[in-house]
């Protein structure tokens, strides 16, 4: 590859490790699609993979992939997209594989390697692009997940900072692209009346929910290995406590809030046994690749605490669950109530005090709960949410947004090191202890024992889908 034209730090090719897997199907292709439409994508993309497929094969599938995903209403995009096209067929444990791909690659000199294989391949294709002389220069997208315990995320790390600089790796957490989820970093840091009252002194608790009405869709195998816990609550919800409570950024720059959220996860107390319950919907066993006496979790619920001045005494509480009464995300920021009672009808005995929401998926909304008196003599009220922002999303896909965010050489949302890391010790403690798993029923919002955790700070909010 010549260097005769690296002075621009934009990536000038795509390499899609994995270019015929499930995930290239269903959302890398889409989103090239998306990138197409807009503009942002005028470099070559090469497809490696060890499937003996011809270009035009290549080709009919990625079409399949965007027919599949959506319309096509853009043909110059499609065909621009096709035409970009390159494939190499290879093992990725042989040298010729990777002398192949430089082949292809011509005279770009910056690309992006994109991963999206099985973690257990990361470091053979990292090496791999060492050996040849593929790495100088270029970038590497790694796919979640990024290791599965503390150990393996350092071996990772370790091995891509061997090869690549920590600014040239991006570690894809496709929740961070989400639009609701980038909104409320900017509603936090964009207003000025939130941050007398964000803090231990008026926030009695927060509770996150991820839930979804369906369950594994046959992938069974992979969450043998995984579980609600690595595959949900370490990276996901993890990622959504730490713009909630990070401390603002000391300069305009995506460096300073990797560096505030990871802080937040440096001050997360490390997980005990007695702060978690865990679940299993009945009939997950019956599901194709798991163990008939398996004791994986699919609903995972917890109480965390971040020992750091704002947050010291403020308990987290999360949960995620397959199988659960409806798919939405949503996050319930309850403030402590008024110091005096002045109005018999005002404690939160009955509900909720006032409390800030904001609904994540499958809509966006970010409420205000206040009461109001409601008319008459007497000083009565009610409690009524003040829509700030309410909005229909379309089914756009992040990944489109995180590519070119990678490609631009724009780390802002992609995960760092530390953050990786210190995210892991959280949760390692109780990663492989034996733990008791409750069954719950299919549609429901998991074991009752979860009821239990959060009781002495009150209960659940359970969102609810706002018919139009």
């Amino acid at each position: 590859m010549s260097n005769s034209n690296c002075r621009n730090t934009a990536a000038d090719a795509l390499v899609i490790f994995g270019v015929t897997g499930d995930l290239a199907h269903k959302m890398i292709f889409p989103a090239l699609y998306t990138m197409a439409k807009r503009g942002e994508l005028k470099v070559p993309v090469i497809g490696v993979a060890s499937s003996k497929l011809s270009l035009a094969q290549l080709r009919k599938r990625a079409k399949d992939s965007i027919k599949q995903a959506g319309k096509i209403d853009d043909r110059a995009a499609l065909e621009n997209l096709l035409s970009l096209l390159q494939y190499v067929n290879g093992n990725y444990n042989n040298a010729a594989t990777f002398i192949a791909l430089r082949q292809a690659l011509g005279n770009a000199c910056r690309p992006a390697h994109y991963l999206a294989i099985p973690p257990a391949l990361f470091a053979t294709v990292i090496k791999g692009l060492a050996a040849t002389g593929l790495a100088a220069q270029a970038r590497v997208i790694v796919e979640k997940p990024f290791g599965r315990d503390l150990a393996s995320a350092k071996e990772l790390n370790q091995i891509a900072l061997s090869v690549f600089e920590e600014d040239s790796i991006f570690r894809i957490d496709h929740y961070l692209g989400k639009e609701a989820i980038m909104n409320i970093l900017y509603f936090r840091f964009a207003n000025s009346f939130l941050e007398p009252i964000w803090n231990r002194n008026n926030v009695a608790s927060v509770q996150i929910t991820l839930s979804e009405d369906f369950g594994v869709k046959g992938r069974g195998a992979f969450y043998e290995s995984a579980g609600c816990l690595r595959d949900v609550i370490q990276n996901h919800l993890f990622q959504i406590v730490a713009l909630l409570a990070m401390e603002p950024p000391a300069f305009q720059g995506y460096a300073a809030v990797h560096n505030e959220k990871a802080k937040v996860f440096q001050a997360m107390r490390p997980l005990q046994p007695e702060d978690m319950v865990f679940g299993q919907y009945t009939g997950y066993r019956k599901e194709p690749g798991v163990a008939k006496n398996s004791n994986v979790e699919t609903f995972c619920a917890l109480k965390l605490h971040i020992d750091s001045w704002r947050w010291q005494g403020v308990p987290w509480y999360l949960r995620s669950g397959k199988c659960m009464a409806l798919s939405a995300a949503e996050v319930l920021v309850e403030l402590k109530p008024p110091p005096q009672k002045l109005f018999d009808d005002s404690a939160p005995s009955n509900g909720h005090a006032n409390y800030l929401r904001f609904r994540l998926s499958p809509d966006t909304a970010v409420a205000l709960a206040a009461r109001v008196k409601t008319a008459g003599k007497e000083f009565v009220g009610e409690q009524h949410e003040l829509y700030l922002l309410e909005e229909h999303l379309g089914n756009e896909s992040p990944y489109a947004r995180l590519l070119a965010d990678a490609m631009s050489g724009n780390g802002a949302l992609f995960t760092r090191e530390d953050a990786i890391e210190a995210a892991w010790a959280v949760v390692d403690p109780v990663l492989d202890i034996t733990r008791p798993i409750y069954p719950y029923k299919p549609g429901s919002w998991g074991p009752k024992q979860a009821d239990t955790l959060i009781a002495p700070d009150g209960h659940w909010h359970n969102p609810i889908l706002k018919k139009d």
